[in-house]
């Protein structure tokens, strides 16, 4: 299983950005993708994650700025980041958890992206 992301880059303050990550690969079910953030100096957070049947979940910090929606049928997530702020700098990472085909079995997965880097400045 595969994860790719993109969408990162500089913006200023108060600017929007989209990312956007998409699992591919020998994928039996997804129960969770999203995305989480890591700040220089800081351990990773939850950003956002999205279930296939839409439930949402938010970190504190971005709620009512940030919107995650999901594509299944593309195994794709998106995070819609308006009124950024120089605090939301960060390396973005994506997540999928769920189950992946080996041959007749199954297994759980739990992969992550490598990343994509969030700058806001003036």
């Amino acid at each position: 299983v595969q994860l790719q992301a993109s969408g990162g880059g500089l913006v200023q303050p108060g600017g929007s950005l989209r990312l956007s990550c998409t699992a591919s690969g020998d994928i039996h079910s997804i129960n969770n993708m999203g995305w989480y953030r890591q700040i220089s100096g800081k351990q990773r957070e939850l950003v956002a994650t999205i279930s296939p049947n839409g439930d949402t979940r938010y970190a504190d910090s971005v709620k009512g700025r940030f919107t995650i929606s999901g594509d299944n049928a593309k195994n794709t997530v998106y995070l819609q980041m308006n009124s950024l702020q120089p605090e939301d700098t960060a390396v973005y990472y994506c997540n999928v958890w769920g189950r992946y085909y080996s041959g007749p079995s199954n297994y759980a997965m739990d992969y992550w992206g490598k990343g994509t880097l969030v700058t806001v400045s003036s």
